[in-house]
């Protein structure tokens, strides 16, 4: 049994904690023994202070591996941020983004290997090797891709002296901005240039069934379709792809994508996302007041089943992911009837 998931930060890391324990207590030997393979997002890296930050792929690994600061999502338990609060004192920017003294560890091991020839795919699997977290975790691609974000004008008044007009790194938009001034456009420079990383279109094309977890539709998911071959590779799998809603009741259910769903000019309801993912997606989970009837760019073909989608704790998680699992199970014909 083989199950593909794309994922971003925090939810899809916790979703994927949810996924593996469903699986190791599922009854079947063939779901117990699945192997899930992980496609991480990597728009969202950054080098700060010279290393290399991937932020998504580290809370994944760190999520599965039992290293999580479970209370912020992510980051690394029982942290300490000696090197941030000496960097500040020598006035060196950005002081917004906060490297804790762990987690700098895992960034100076990568951007070494990185300095010295490996691609990412392999700088990741080596710092698996620690933390054993129980999948294989792939990045999306091995070239580099950052999101940046077009912010609209907007009164420095009521921005914390923040004017607007100008283009940041995505990080800066989401952490000191908190997405609150208005995005004119996201892109994810390189992606149109990217290629999948070695494994990521198999994973896709011999999986038994794929898995989106409730990660931000734009900046996650979204860019992860961006790498040219893998939105064909979701198409033309017979693996049915199952998704669970990041909004509820027209509010996302953790972070901001409402905002960056605005920069699209997309509505924040769970249909509207199922609309993103309409020329691949199967089966998609929401809340039981966002079930809609789908029709039109779905073909009929799109199952929605409402379901309670709070990851409210481990058993709430795990009886969300086994959901999941079950109505890809459940749809296992379906990939090959895309049209």
């Amino acid at each position: 049994m083989r199950v593909t998931a794309l994922a971003g930060g925090v939810g899809g890391a916790r979703f994927l904690r949810g996924l593996l324990a469903a699986l190791r207590s599922a009854s079947a030997p063939d779901l117990r023994a699945a192997e899930v393979t992980v496609v991480g997002n990597t728009a969202d890296d950054i080098t700060l202070h010279g290393l290399r930050v991937c932020p998504d792929l580290d809370s994944v690994m760190y999520t599965l591996g039992g290293g999580i600061d479970d209370e912020r999502g992510w980051g690394r338990s029982d942290e300490t941020s000696g090197v941030a609060d000496e960097l500040a004192a020598y006035g060196q920017q950005p002081t917004w983004f906060t490297l804790g003294d762990k987690d700098i560890a895992t960034h100076l091991v990568r951007t070494r290997l990185l300095r010295e020839g490996l691609p990412l795919s392999e700088v990741t699997a080596r710092l698996c090797e620690r933390w054993r977290p129980g999948v294989r975790l792939l990045p999306m691609t091995d070239d580099v891709v950052e999101t940046h974000v077009d912010l609209a004008p907007v009164d420095p008044a009521a921005h914390a002296g923040e004017a607007g007009g100008r283009r940041v790194h995505f990080q800066e938009w989401w952490v000191r901005l908190h997405a609150k001034v208005p995005a004119l456009r996201i892109e994810p420079l390189g992606a149109a240039a990217a290629r999948p990383a070695p494994g990521v279109l198999e994973a896709l094309s011999d999986a038994d069934v794929v898995v989106l977890p409730p990660s931000n539709p734009v900046v996650s998911i979204g860019t992860i379709l961006q790498v040219p071959g893998v939105r064909d590779a979701l198409r033309a799998t017979t693996a049915p792809v199952v998704g669970v809603s990041p909004v509820i009741g027209g509010a996302p259910v953790r972070g901001m994508a409402d905002a960056c769903l605005a920069a699209l000019g997309v509505p924040s309801t769970a249909e509207a996302v199922a609309g993103l993912y309409a020329d691949f997606l199967d089966g998609w989970l929401v809340a039981e007041a966002d079930a809609f009837e789908p029709g039109g760019a779905h073909g009929g073909r799109l199952r929605v089943l409402p379901r309670p989608l709070l990851m409210s704790g481990p058993d709430a998680t795990a009886a969300l992911a086994r959901a999941a699992l079950d109505l890809g199970l459940a749809l296992s014909p379906a990939g090959a009837s895309r049209t």
